[in-house]
């Protein structure tokens, strides 16, 4: 709560940086505060994300919106839950003006979404979580069940493509071209495991696993995926802190640094792993010790307003010296919704804690 606090003091809905703008910052921070309220019953969770779509979204469902990129797609989570609880039809106007971004975004030969147009026949991990679990939310509400399909074949194509058998963990980025800087001339992938890329994939199959029938035939494939995926992140969890680095598998570098919008993103993916049966229960004391980490990490201002410190700011493809000198940042909306999200899902799991959420 003192994290979602911290930035309702400081912040007006509208002004949410960057402000006027539909964008997944927002979605990510407003989405964890949602959920936050379903966990707490606080309406003051609920009235402020409503204030921000209906800045931007007006009576008639009209709101302006990047329609070249997945970023776009991924605040439409907040609008169910809003239209749930307010019936307002704006709400599903909205959700099917990004809904129709399926039909135009551009894809790879093998049918994988670009991620943005200024990224031709690039696919990025982050991309399935900003589209693909709309898309689950979306034909699981509507009824519109060509939307499972396309996002399960989307996964396989990138978990085919970007997986590296040591690791067992995905490359940031593929290019089918081979033609960015960073593309490895043989498989297309960049060269480092970036952690918010993977807390963005982790989470996107954790998310699926919620909104996938019981029985069908995907689950099949998605919950031995995320299992392993949960067991490699686990291999590269520093020891003293419980935190992940921003490069995930290089901690004994010196320049690089623990990173908290990841960290807190791995903690939601492991204890849904554990919730979904795709690892076993003593997993927790990996999400538990990645959660204490995060508690410890954050701090007070000197207005007694939670901070989360240590947020990479947002970044493209690169090497290992392009991550490293990425700026950090407290309480970019980034980590503050991906902590958000970690504490609700502890405070679920069961698993001992006390919530500065």
């Amino acid at each position: 709560m003192e994290a979602c606090d911290a930035l309702i003091d400081r912040y007006a809905p509208q002004e949410l940086p960057p402000a006027g703008r539909w964008h997944y910052h927002q979605g990510i921070f407003l989405h964890g505060m949602l959920q936050l309220w379903k966990a707490t019953g606080d309406e003051r969770y609920l009235r402020y994300p409503k204030a921000y779509a209906d800045h931007l979204i007006d009576e008639a469902g009209n709101f302006l919106f990047a329609r070249d990129e997945l970023d776009a797609i991924m605040a439409g989570l907040i609008l169910f839950p809003l239209e749930d609880e307010f019936g307002e039809r704006r709400y599903r106007i909205a959700a099917d003006k990004l809904r129709g971004l399926f039909r135009t975004l551009n894809r790879t030969t093998e049918g994988a979404f670009w991620h943005k147009d200024k990224y031709p026949y690039q696919m990025w991990l982050d991309g399935l979580y900003m589209g693909g679990v709309f898309a689950m939310q979306y034909a699981r509400r509507y009824g519109d069940e060509a939307l499972i399909p396309m996002v399960l074949e989307w996964e396989k194509t990138m978990r085919r493509r970007m997986t590296d058998g040591r690791t067992g963990l995905l490359y940031h980025a593929w290019d089918e071209k081979r033609a960015a800087p960073w593309a490895n001339p043989e498989t297309g992938c960049s060269p480092e495991f970036w952690g918010r890329s993977l807390g963005w994939y982790g989470m996107a199959l954790a998310d699926f696993l919620d909104w996938l029938p019981e029985g069908h035939p995907g689950r099949d494939e998605l919950k031995p995926a995320l299992g392993r995926f949960v067991d490699a992140l686990i291999r590269y969890q520093d020891g003293a802190s419980g935190l992940w680095y921003q490069v995930v598998d290089k901690g004994d570098r010196p320049d690089n640094w623990l990173e908290t919008s990841c960290s807190s993103l791995f903690v939601y993916t492991i204890v849904k792993a554990v919730r979904h049966g795709c690892v076993g229960e003593d997993r927790l004391e990996a999400a538990w010790r990645g959660y204490r980490g995060l508690t410890e990490r954050v701090r007070y201002d000197e207005r007694g307003r939670l901070v989360v410190p240590d947020i990479c700011v947002g970044t493209s493809a690169g090497d290992y010296a392009h991550y490293v000198a990425r700026p950090v940042s407290d309480n970019d909306l980034h980590g503050v919704g991906a902590f958000v999200l970690a504490c609700v899902e502890i405070s679920r799991s069961g698993v001992r804690t006390a919530d500065p959420a």
